[in-house]
């Protein structure tokens, strides 16, 4: 299904795990992507990868989501060339583990800067171009912790919760505009953040990291970690045409784990 034949999607944290597989499958849906990260080698990588048929073209922006006044000035200059975005996917690598309690004031202000400001800085970028298109589309991929904390995870539940609230605004305000705005909260995902988690732990309890997936595994009623192709397809499907009039929502993509409604 080519759905977004024509479309411009911009891909925030797209050299591996989720952002990744989130290019592929909107390039196979049609998409003209523009790569996001601040590896250039990976990225020339994965641009290679994407479904290159009849005018698709694709781009890269070697942006570090360290660095927020980097990442506007590049991507400002990027779009003042006359490029018009219609999907935006905002996503950046999680927090550093660990209980809140322990966390030092700097890890809030670089998670807060890494994933509330820069996918600010993204928003504030597109959105006029999305207006003068007549609508665009602005997926958040956060986490199931934006619905309940997760144990150890205590900068990330933080801001998380943050960009949540963040998003819903933006929903409100943009709606008026064809704009909409949602969030996909991905479970445990076989990704390299979720085997820095494992391993961490691992190194923490002294179980093995086999024996701390299988325990993940457990938490979710069909017993098994997502793959990021599962996490790509809820996306996808938000960034369709068939979700004109989904918005200002949080789609739990888990396998069931998360225990609120």
């Amino acid at each position: 299904m080519k759905d977004l034949n024509g479309k411009v999607a911009l891909v925030a944290g797209s050299t591996q795990g989720i952002g990744k597989a989130v290019a592929l499958k909107l390039a196979q849906m049609g998409a003209n992507i523009v790569l996001l990260a601040r590896n250039e080698e990976k990225l020339k990588l994965v641009k290679e990868e994407l479904d290159q048929e009849g005018t698709q073209t694709h781009d890269y922006l070697v942006v570090d989501f360290t660095n927020p006044s980097d990442l506007k000035n590049k991507v400002t200059d990027y779009i003042s060339k006359g490029k018009l975005i219609d999907i935006l996917i905002n996503n950046t690598g999680g927090p550093k583990a660990g209980p809140i309690i322990d966390a030092d004031i700097s890890e809030f202000l670089s998670a807060f800067n890494q994933h509330l400001i820069c996918n600010h800085i993204l928003v504030q970028a597109v959105v006029p171009g999305m207006k003068q298109l007549g609508g665009g589309r602005i997926v958040n991929i956060i986490s199931t912790s934006v619905k309940q904390p997760l144990p150890g995870l205590g900068v990330s539940n933080t801001i998380r919760g943050a960009v949540g609230n963040w998003s819903k605004t933006l929903a409100n305000e943009l709606g008026q505009f064809n704009i909409t705005v949602n969030n996909v909260l991905p479970g445990a995902t076989n990704t390299t953040r979720l085997q820095e988690i494992a391993s961490n732990k691992s190194a923490k309890t002294g179980d093995s990291v086999d024996a701390i997936f299988e325990e993940m595994a457990d938490e979710s009623p069909m017993k098994r970690i997502a793959k990021p192709e599962e996490i790509a397809a809820a996306v996808a499907f938000l960034a369709s045409s068939a979700a004109s009039y989904i918005n200002g929502i949080n789609i739990p993509v888990d396998g069931g784990r998360t225990k609120s409604l």
